[in-house]
């Protein structure tokens, strides 16, 4: 057997970043910014697949004094880094019924923005911040509110 046959074929995974031009960002009357489409998207079709800004740990707590707190993701299998999503992928807006879903691939640092049902031209693209599309768990600014309520109604 010669060197050649005794080499193992590599496979090399690539996602390239994509961002199609039926998407676009407009100011909503109560959420700010939010990514809409100007073309039918069937359920499936992949809408952007974001590169990634991944920092570590220790970055990611000084962003939380930040305005960027919420704009980043958790990242990491563990969750402990933090990543900035380019393109849109930070300006989806967030839904207990949306019709997208972001999937992280932590090997390629990019998030997959992928439809879950067809969405119409014109309507807002929405995600669940909770990953999963279905989960109705409060989401981290639902979570601090009910704190500071707490400590009000505890502390007149």
């Amino acid at each position: 057997m010669s060197k050649k046959e005794k080499k193992e074929e590599v496979v090399v995974r690539k996602l390239t970043p994509v961002l199609p031009d039926h998407l676009f960002v407009a100011r909503t009357p109560d959420k700010g910014r939010a990514v809409f489409t100007s073309k039918a998207v069937k359920a499936g079709d992949t809408l952007e697949v974001a590169p990634m800004i991944v920092f570590s740990e220790k970055d990611r707590l000084s962003i939380d004094d930040t305005f960027l707190y919420e704009y980043y993701f958790e990242w990491g299998k563990k969750g402990k880094k933090g990543a900035l999503a380019l393109g849109f992928g930070s300006l989806y807006n967030h839904s207990y019924s949306p019709n997208a879903r972001y999937i992280p691939d932590f090997d390629l640092n990019v998030l997959e923005f992928q439809a879950v049902r067809d969405i119409e031209p014109g309507e807002e693209i929405t995600v669940n911040y909770n990953l999963d599309p279905e989960d109705q768990t409060p989401v981290w600014w639902e979570r601090d509110a009910k704190k500071k309520k707490k400590k009000k109604s505890q502390h007149p």
